[in-house]
């Protein structure tokens, strides 16, 4: 992981305090082409009670409708979180590149466990476990502080 990755998963973050902001839970992630250039970015938007969507997935149909197969293979997905089972099966399917994350999902379920959250009803499995070709870089050590703190705003209410 290199700066450039460091200063896109900070993005991520942020679009993580956004969905937190607007009331849903904090992930957030950004789809960088072949270039380096970001070409979409998105947030949370389960409060709305369709537990499907997730940042990585939207960014994986967008990917899907807006991008040829070789420059998806060559985009990077940054998140502020480790894709879930449906998001890696996602990115894979459509051929992504490259994803970078900030926490991982076995950070956010030790987290979330402390917190005396009921497990969920998906398997948190690595990206890799799904989807074993993908290249994966995560978690930011820098950045897991902030993330843990989203989510533990996000559980008591604030």
């Amino acid at each position: 992981m290199d700066d450039n990755d460091i200063q896109h998963l900070r993005r991520c973050v942020e679009l993580a305090a956004e969905a937190l902001d607007a009331g849903d839970e904090p992930f957030g992630s950004l789809l960088t082409g072949p270039d380096g250039t970001v070409l979409m970015e998105d947030r949370n938007r389960v409060g709305g009670g369709d537990s499907t969507r997730h940042p990585e997935f939207e960014l994986a149909r967008w990917a899907a409708e807006n991008q040829s197969a070789t420059d998806r293979s060559s985009s990077t997905v940054y998140t502020s979180g480790e894709h879930c089972p449906m998001c890696s099966a996602a990115h894979a399917w459509v051929g992504l590149g490259r994803i970078v994350y900030a926490a991982s999902s076995a950070q956010l379920t030790q987290w979330l466990t402390e917190l005396g959250v009921p497990p969920s009803p998906v398997a948190a499995l690595s990206i890799n476990e799904v989807a074993p070709g993908i290249e994966t870089d995560g978690p930011a050590p820098s950045l897991a502080g902030d993330v843990h703190a989203l989510h533990v705003r996000f559980r008591s209410g604030g």
